[in-house]
């Protein structure tokens, strides 16, 4: 679609375009640190600031670049930076030019204290722990980890079935920042009907912590106007491998709003504003419905923010009808 025939709101306008699965990530100085997907999906970018709003404008460096064949050669797919163990990773998922969809998780370090100055190396691919022969065995993605009680955890994407596949998250813990410790546990998989269009999936795996309880969002169907947002969540104190700690919602919890100009909102990641309390969403979603070809590589998908605010049992609300430019200052 030319990018003059979509309605332009206040609602859409894009807080950093062509962005698709953004990631933030605060470090402990108040440094932001700002990573996604290029159109291309051909490299790995990064870009900081002092402040969210800082990281609109800011430059961004190519940390990486994918390899000229074999495996993580096509397919570059969101990046998310970590600080763990003293040290910063970048967790991604690359595919095979000449198998296009061998999409597998890996892992780069960076070599020094600056992540934006220091040379990053490669880790090779995220390994299963020794007693586990499922994980990343089949097309696999979207890894993020997380802290809980002094536990690091892991939880991504991965196909399973045969003929059309389907995607669900898995989760294990982690005995160092590119093995499991864990046999991979089933998180959750498509069960309902927003998350079968055109694809069954369960994707985009993002964690935000509030109360007492674990939030844990996700993204469902295809890439297209269909794409939306679903949740579960579980109690901190939890036995977060069993899962019958985890209740998954009916319903999503964001998805396409028309009338405010957005368009298959997903695959977003969470962070703190400078006040250290505000919880921000920041998602990609486009401007339109119309897409020509396969969706999946239309370019503007578009990274927004979102305020987050809780109702009265502490659940977290997904509202677009703050403009980010009311909320970042």
């Amino acid at each position: 679609m030319n990018q003059a025939d979509f309605r332009k709101t206040e609602y859409n306008i894009p807080f950093i375009e062509q962005r698709a699965d953004p990631y933030v990530y605060r470090a402990a100085d108040g440094t932001y640190y700002f990573t996604a997907s290029v159109p291309a999906y051909d490299r790995i970018v990064l870009r900081h600031a002092d402040t969210i709003l800082g990281l609109k404008d800011a430059e961004e460096i190519t940390l990486w670049y994918k390899h000229s064949e074999g495996p993580q050669s096509i397919h570059i797919w969101a990046p998310e930076i970590h600080y763990m163990d003293g040290g910063w990773y970048i967790y991604y998922a690359a595919g095979d030019k000449d198998d296009v969809w061998e999409i597998r998780p890996y892992v780069l370090k960076c070599t020094g204290d600056d992540p934006m100055k220091d040379k990053w190396e490669e880790m090779g691919p995220l390994l299963a722990a020794d007693d586990d022969p499922f994980s990343f065995k089949d097309f696999s993605l979207d890894a993020t980890v997380f802290e809980n009680k002094g536990e690091r955890f892991i939880i991504w994407a991965e196909k399973t079935g045969v003929g059309k596949k389907i995607s669900n998250l898995y989760i294990g813990k982690l005995a160092a920042p590119n093995k499991l410790a864990t046999v991979q546990v089933l998180l959750t998989t498509p069960d309902y009907d927003w998350e079968r269009i055109d694809f069954w999936v369960n994707e985009g795996p993002a964690i935000l912590k509030h109360n007492g309880k674990i939030f844990m969002t996700f993204s469902a169907s295809a890439t297209g106007v269909s794409y939306c947002m679903g949740m579960l969540y579980a109690d901190e104190d939890s036995d977060l491998l069993d899962p019958l700690s985890w209740t998954k919602l009916r319903n999503p919890v964001f998805k396409t709003e028309e009338d405010l100009g957005i368009y298959g909102p997903g695959h977003n990641s969470f962070v703190k504003a400078e006040d250290g309390k505000t919880d921000l969403c920041v998602y990609h979603a486009r401007q339109y419905d119309e897409i020509v070809g396969d969706p999946l590589y239309d370019p503007n998908r578009h990274a927004m923010v979102m305020r987050i605010t809780y109702d009265e049992k502490g659940f977290p609300v997904f509202s677009a009808k703050e403009p980010w430019t009311k909320i970042l200052k």
